[in-house]
């Protein structure tokens, strides 16, 4: 997964195979959401957009998301450090059930993410 910082607060972020996908995926949010393994800070609440290319696909998604979890530097597990945003109410309906679409068969393995 590459992380590309835009300007203030935008993303850009790809997605290159459905394992990576699968791991950042966040179904148990209300609105669905993705970690992003980062090194930048980002405070809880913290309102940013994301420009999201999913595996192999060439468009890039639009979506305004929320920071709503971080994993620390050095937590337990050896989980990589970074953030997870909850997708907005307006975009969510569309980009998780492009995602889901992507991870068919694989989105209820007992398998461990990066938060979960």
């Amino acid at each position: 997964m590459s992380d590309g910082a835009t300007q203030g607060g935008m993303l850009n972020i790809h997605i290159p195979e459905k394992s990576i996908l699968y791991m950042a995926y966040m179904p148990f949010l209300k609105n669905g959401g993705i970690f992003i393994p980062s090194q930048k800070r980002y405070e809880l609440g913290e309102e940013i957009f994301l420009f999201l290319t999913l595996i192999e696909d060439k468009e890039k998604i639009p979506v305004a998301c929320k920071v709503v979890w971080m994993t620390p530097k050095g937590a337990q597990g050896g989980k990589k450090f970074g953030i997870g945003v909850e997708f907005n109410k307006e975009s969510s309906k569309d980009i998780c059930g492009k995602i889901e679409t992507h991870l068919a068969g694989v989105l209820k393995s007992d398998r461990a993410t990066y938060t979960m």
